[in-house]
């Protein structure tokens, strides 16, 4: 059976039930991380031996490799590396290269935590990687060896950003999940630190993700309270989207420092003009952060089902798909609160 047959998108993109489509897709390619945030994988719910997939269970690069490509022929432009934490699978770089040799993918980025990432940032850079996104939420020492999981330390991260800059990487994403009560009082600093340095600090609210993050909703700092203290100290200015479907607000410091964005799941959802999918590292495809189950990919590919089989099931997920769960989560109910873990499909 010829497994190979080339794919070209349609005149009309795939849409989904609510009109939007498909563009960007988030790889998981390991389910393991060496840190244990407490907003996605906490250490008492995840103990050192915890079963994670095995090497058999997950995709290997060349699945990987041929489901990009599929989905590339489906619309999908831009694809995010993610984990767990990515890092954890060897030869990464082999990967990126694979993939950065996909016609029709404009954008290849990652998300990690950065404690790996001086060991490879210029393999991945040499081998296709564009854009990465750093996990930055505190830069106190004490506190970011907490939000770790004890796992982590500050140096390690600066350490991290300075090597990724050198080789290239000259505008971090860096990321922070702000809680109030526990990095909130911290803002300030990573502003002051991060200011004209070209790098973009993104504050994102506290989310409800999986089910072991013990979420409350006094945690969530909303982002037009903290743009607001922020604006205080720094005037800012509202920035446009620099595409359909950005996630982060764009505001800029009016004096020419920089640029900072908000991430506002939980009081701005949105979700209406949501056009990404999540591939798990066992093969499964997600249409939602939030989602509760995903759909298998890599049985049907093991089983010798051909691009245009695969294809066709994915477009017909996708044609199906109606979430919209940041928009409706105060009519949730508790008994809906079952999400597939954040370490499983990434951010």
């Amino acid at each position: 059976m010829d497994t190979s047959i080339p794919l070209r998108m349609e005149s009309a993109p795939t849409l989904d039930r609510r009109a939007r489509a498909l563009s960007g897709l988030r790889i998981s390619v390991i389910d393991r991380c060496n840190f244990r945030c407490p907003y996605c994988m906490p250490e008492d719910d995840y103990p050192r031996d915890h079963q994670f997939l095995s090497k058999s269970g997950r995709l290997r690069f060349e699945e990987i490799e041929r489901l990009a490509r599929i989905f590339a022929g489906l619309g999908v432009r831009k694809l995010r590396l993610t984990g767990g934490e990515p890092l954890l699978r060897r030869e990464l770089p082999e990967l990126v290269r694979q993939l950065a040799a996909i016609e029709g993918i404009d954008d290849i980025a990652m998300t990690t935590n950065g404690s790996l990432l001086p060991k490879s940032a210029q393999a991945l850079r040499d081998a296709g990687l564009q854009r990465i996104t750093l996990s930055v939420d505190t830069l106190d020492a004490e506190a970011y060896r907490k939000l770790s999981g004890g796992r982590g330390e500050v140096a390690e991260l600066l350490a991290a950003i300075e090597v990724a800059t050198a080789c290239g990487f000259s505008s971090l994403k860096l990321n922070s999940v702000v809680m109030r009560g526990i990095n909130d009082a911290h803002v300030f600093d990573m502003i002051e630190h991060f200011r004209g340095s070209g790098h973009i600090l993104r504050f994102i609210e506290y989310m409800d993700v999986g089910t072991c993050n013990a979420w409350r909703e006094d945690l969530v700092v909303p982002g037009t309270e903290l743009r607001a203290r922020i604006a205080a100290r720094w005037p800012l200015r509202e920035l446009p989207a620099r595409y359909g479907g950005e996630v982060a607000q764009r505001w800029e410091f009016v004096d020419g420092a920089g640029e900072i964005g908000f991430i506002s799941s939980v009081s701005e959802p949105f979700c209406g003009d949501c056009t990404r999918a999540r591939l798990s590292a066992d093969g499964r495809l997600y249409t939602c952060l939030f989602a509760n189950q995903g759909h298998d990919l890599l049985g049907p590919l093991r089983a010798g089902a051909s691009d245009a089989e695969l294809a066709a099931l994915i477009a017909a997920v996708w044609s199906a798909r109606d979430d919209r769960y940041s928009e409706i989560r105060g009519l949730a109910k508790s008994a809906q609160r079952q999400h597939v873990e954040m370490y499983e499909i990434g951010g």
